[in-house]
């Protein structure tokens, strides 16, 4: 008996790496879909819980209301002065207050505050952390003085000068220096000047006279004076002030306009 043919085993050989391939056609696998199991479910349903409680207890319960507020940094403003114009709601939800909007409340009405830093404090407070401006110079115009900070910022008019801090002398109606420097800038020439005098020479200073840009006079305790000239080199001049007063401390009158050539005169 013979053996099978060539077209035979051809035709009954697999081809080699053949495998079963699914109906949908070459290259396609299935995919099976599971439901989720009870597990899941409940961990799901848990967080969703969670979330829910979070909410209710932030903005439904009385568990995180506002209801007080605190004032830290104040000088010449009360707390009380402060806390009006802020306009805390109390009884709001503490996580829903505007902070943003409180502190432009107070940089808007009190010009004395330089900053404002509001904070929650959980779970029931809101703190006002405030920095008031410091005067600097002080203008008087009418018996009453406009206080001056650090910036040139003229914000507020008191009744009393405050203890320490000169007069500010405007004498440049004439000045040619007015057609370049306006008087806020001159304002701010001498603001600039009292910022630089060292300690010791600070608290001798009764009086910043400015006549024009480059004319910046001090009037010191006991009748001295120094003719500073313009704003510029102020360490400079400053540190040639300290040692001319040591050198000729019966002097009068000093002069650091040009502070490579200081002069002293006068007793």
């Amino acid at each position: 008996m013979s053996g099978p043919t060539t077209a035979e085993k051809r035709g009954t050989r697999e081809p080699k790496g053949s495998s079963e391939r699914d109906s949908s056609g070459p290259g396609i696998r299935n995919f099976v879909f599971r439901v989720p199991g009870p597990r899941f479910l409940l961990i799901a349903l848990a967080l969703v819980l969670i979330a829910v409680g979070a909410i209710w207890a932030l903005y439904g319960s009385s568990w995180f209301r506002v209801e007080r507020v605190s004032t830290t940094g104040t000088r010449v403003l009360t707390p009380r002065e402060v806390e009006e114009v802020a306009a805390v709601p109390i009884g709001s939800p503490l996580v829903s207050v505007d902070t943003d909007a409180i502190e432009a409340r107070l940089l808007g009405k009190l010009s004395r505050i330089d900053t404002v830093e509001v904070m929650r404090s959980w779970p029931h407070g809101i703190g006002l952390k405030v920095t008031e401006r410091k005067p600097v110079l002080v203008v008087e115009k009418g018996g009453k003085f406009m206080e001056v900070d650090s910036v040139g910022k003229r914000f507020a008019t008191v009744d009393k000068a405050p203890s320490g801090v000169p007069k500010l002398l405007l004498n440049a109606g004439a000045a040619p220096s007015l057609r370049r420097f306006d008087e806020d800038r001159l304002v701010l020439e001498a603001v600039g000047v009292a910022g630089e005098l060292p300690e010791k020479i600070a608290r001798d200073t009764r009086v910043v006279e400015v006549t024009s840009y480059d004319s910046i006079t001090l009037e010191l305790r006991g009748g001295r004076t120094v003719f500073w000239g313009s704003g510029e080199d102020g360490p400079v001049k400053a540190r040639v002030l300290t040692a001319l007063m040591k050198a000729t401390p019966k002097a009068g009158h000093f002069d650091v306009s040009a502070p490579t050539a200081p002069a002293a005169s006068g007793s």
